[in-house]
C-alpha cells in the first residue's frame, strides 16, 4: 500500500492534514510516522464503490472481501448494473450474499442505471449533506454507507463516521485503554482532528488492520 503504486493516489491535502494532526494529537503523533508513506487507494467509480460498501456492511472484513471477489468473478471488474440486474436474488445468494444484501445490491444497480447522469462531476459539486441524502434514497444505504462513500470515493477530508465499529474500537484502544467508548466520547476526542477527521480516522483504522482502509 505504498504511494508509488500506480493504483494509489495521495490526496493533495494529505500532507497538510498529517502535519496538523501530529501537532494536535498525541496518539496520531505516534501513528502517522508509522504509516506515513501509505495512502487511501484510488477509488473505482461511484457505482462500484457503493456496491462494495453495501456488500461489506455489518460483516467481518475477511468475509466482505471474499463476497466482493465472488461478485467480481461473476460479473467482471466493472460490475455493470446490467449484469447485477440480470441475476436473480437466488443467483446472488448463491454467491454468498444474504437475501437482504442481494436485494440491496439489485436496488443500487437499478438506481444507478436509471440515474446514469450522476457522474463524477455531479458528486464533486455536491456538499456532504446533499450526497448523504441522495444515497440514503437507495434501499439498504444508511448514514454509515454514505459516509464511507464520502471518504473512499470522494476523498472528503473532514468526515467522522461515528457509526463505524472499527473506528470506535480504535479510539477505545488508543485513547481509553480498551474501555468501551460512546459516540459522545469519540466525538470529543475527534474535536482536535478537525478539519481533517477523515485522515485521522484512516490512520486509526490502519492501526488495526491494513485491509480495513480500502473500499
Amino acid at each position: 500500500m505504498h504511494c508509488p503504486d500506480m493504483r494509489l493516489q495521495r490526496p493533495a491535502y494529505w500532507d497538510e492534514a498529517c502535519d496538523h494532526l501530529v501537532q494536535r494529537d498525541r496518539i496520531l503523533k505516534k501513528l502517522i510516522p508509522m504509516y506515513g508513506q501509505e495512502c487511501i487507494q484510488r477509488p473505482q467509480g461511484p457505482y462500484q464503490t457503493l456496491i462494495r460498501i453495501i456488500v461489506g456492511q455489518q460483516i467481518s472484513l475477511a468475509l466482505g472481501r471474499k463476497l466482493w471477489r465472488q461478485l467480481v468473478q461473476d460479473c467482471g471488474p466493472e460490475l455493470h448494473p446490467e449484469c447485477i440486474l440480470s441475476r436473480t436474488e437466488a443467483e446472488l445468494r448463491s454467491l454468498g450474499l444474504s437475501l437482504r444484501k442481494a436485494q440491496y445490491v439489485r436496488d443500487a444497480a437499478q438506481y444507478f442505471q436509471q440515474a446514469s447522469w450522476l457522474d463524477g462531476a455531479w458528486w464533486q459539486a455536491q456538499d456532504n449533506s446533499a450526497i448523504v441524502a441522495r444515497l440514503c434514497e437507495i434501499r439498504g444505504v444508511g448514514r454509515w454507507s454514505a459516509e464511507m462513500f464520502l471518504i473512499f470515493f470522494l476523498g472528503r477530508p473532514d468526515v467522522l463516521p461515528l457509526d463505524d465499529t472499527a473506528l470506535l474500537k480504535a479510539i477505545s484502544c488508543h485513547y481509553f485503554s480498551g474501555e468501551p467508548v460512546s459516540r459522545f466520547e469519540a466525538r470529543e476526542v475527534a474535536q482536535a482532528w478537525a478539519p481533517w477527521r477523515t485522515v485521522a480516522s484512516w490512520y486509526l483504522w490502519r492501526s488495526l488492520d491494513a485491509a480495513a482502509v480500502e473500499y
